[in-house]
């Protein structure tokens, strides 16, 4: 079994930054990709950014340039650092771990931290 666990949310004034960390324990097979969704109240699930095994990465366009994610492997452990929050960022966070093994994914779920940007 794998488990997810997620730290560093918070409340923030907007223009603030937050780091969220996750780090992944268990039976690690081939990471696929690691990274993190959010959902804020009333809306659904969304991915804000994303990292393969080979270090590409994929962000929400709304967090472009303002949060960053990195990876340390030796860890299995996943970072996202959120700079210039804003109100909007306020949102549940999830750390989403998707591992392979021949033709099948297999996808996790961290419990969810809080973040909210908020003066």
């Amino acid at each position: 079994q794998v488990q997810l666990a997620e730290s560093g949310g918070g409340l923030v004034q907007p223009g603030g930054s937050l780091r969220l960390s996750c780090a992944a324990a268990g039976i690690i097979l081939s990471i696929k990709t690691m990274g993190w969704y959010r959902q804020a109240p009333g809306k659904q699930r969304e991915l804000v950014a994303e990292m393969t095994s080979a270090g590409d990465t994929r962000y929400e366009d709304s967090v472009k340039g303002r949060f960053t994610i990195s990876r340390d492997n030796a860890k299995n452990t996943v970072y996202l650092q959120m700079n210039s929050l804003k109100p909007e960022d306020t949102a549940v966070y999830y750390c989403n771990l998707v591992l392979i093994r021949g033709i099948n994914n297999y996808i996790f779920w961290g419990q969810g931290t809080q973040v909210t940007v908020s003066s």
